[in-house]
């Protein structure tokens, strides 16, 4: 396994006397890009001066929350650790066999790119032309086996160590819906997973869900609400800015996809910082709020390299690498802000206000984020 980190993760910067850090973490989608929050987690999760009170989240962020619940049951801190990497070598032991790999020649340059996969293009255009329900007439997906196999929702509703809630958006209503304890189900999670392009929608109690991400990627107003750490982290995927207009069909997908997933984010930030302005204007007796603590894990410069295809990429290699993105961005969190939990916002929510803004104004590490 290859060198994530230069210090020993387990060790606490904090003093040995020191309660832990209690945060609440937002876990965005991604697809296979979802192994970078397996290795922010597993950064957080090897560290004993931290404790996760609550995590919401959306698409492969509601897999890795759910798998990390299962895990803290069945053996705390180690088991969920060794639950996420089960799972993660799961998702690309299933994927062997699937005609999306990359090409030899995507091979040879180093790219963890499918553009070239002839698999990719013919799924791709099949989802444009073709409705999953006569491309798919029964349903199939294979990630649901995995998860299926992998996850005991018993355990997950269980679990007492954290609160969980997984967000799916209503098909009819348009509206996002939220799943918790006790009732988180393998339909719940797939239904946060659910590309309306590539698979049928998810029934439960007679209503259709799509993906989350496009109402709640992920969802903040639960963590705010039902949850008692003033630290809010959001583990980010997905860029909210690229410095070149796309010029490609593919690059301009991708970027509406992005703009998209981002945008209810977006509006909960702006919600989140626009009531605590009014409870200050105002002097109203809304602690909660005006108490929240923003922050941000990402490699945002690094997740922005990765074409769109490669979402679909999850070859071990690929998501080992993904993984080890994520450990060291969430070490650098940890070291740059360590002392900040607590105490102050290290995401400046003003950013979400701004209507125009050159990309080099935006922070590309944790550690710039101070300057705002």
């Amino acid at each position: 396994m290859p060198e994530r980190t230069p210090r020993d993760p387990a060790a606490s910067d904090a003093a040995p006397s020191a309660p832990p850090k209690r945060l609440e973490l937002a876990l965005q989608g991604g697809g296979a890009h979802g192994a970078f929050t397996w290795g922010v987690l597993d950064r957080l999760l090897a560290d004993e001066s931290i404790a996760i009170e609550g995590i919401s989240g959306t698409s492969a962020g509601a897999m890795n929350a759910v798998v990390l619940a299962d895990g803290l049951v069945r053996g705390g801190r180690d088991g969920a650790r060794a639950a996420l990497a089960r799972f993660w070598r799961a998702v690309s032991d299933a994927a062997r066999t699937s005609p999306v790999q990359r090409t030899w020649l995507d091979h040879a340059l180093g790219r963890w790119t499918l553009d070239l996969s002839p698999g990719y293009i013919a799924m791709d255009l099949a989802s444009r032309l073709v409705s999953p329900y006569d491309l798919n007439p029964l349903g199939l997906n294979p990630l649901r086996e995995v998860v299926r196999e992998t996850v005991d929702f018993g355990n997950v509703n269980r679990c007492d160590a954290l609160k969980l809630f997984v967000a799916a958006t209503n098909v009819r209503t348009g509206r996002p819906h939220v799943f918790r304890q006790p009732t988180i189900t393998l339909d719940s999670v797939m239904a946060s997973a659910c590309l309306p392009f590539l698979f049928q929608a998810v029934e439960i109690d007679g209503e259709a869900y799509w993906d989350g991400g496009f109402m709640g990627n992920p969802a903040l107003y639960p963590l705010v609400d039902e949850c008692d750490a003033r630290d809010l982290v959001i583990v980010q995927i997905n860029p909210l800015v690229r410095a070149a207009v796309p010029k490609s069909a593919a690059d301009i997908r991708n970027r509406m996809n992005e703009i998209s997933f981002n945008a209810s984010l977006l509006k909960e930030l702006r919600a989140i910082l626009l009531l605590k302005q009014l409870i200050d204007a105002e002097g109203l007796e809304r602690e909660r709020y005006r108490d929240m603590l923003i922050h941000r894990i990402h490699a945002e410069a690094e997740m922005a390299a990765l074409g769109v295809s490669s979402k679909l990429n999850a070859e071990w290699a690929f998501l080992e690498h993904l993984r080890d993105i994520g450990f060291r961005a969430a070490d650098r969190f940890l070291a740059d802000h360590r002392d900040d939990l607590g105490a102050r916002s290290t995401y400046p929510l003003e950013h979400v206000l701004w209507g125009s803004v050159r990309p080099a104004a935006i922070p590309d590490d944790a550690g710039a984020e101070d300057a705002a």
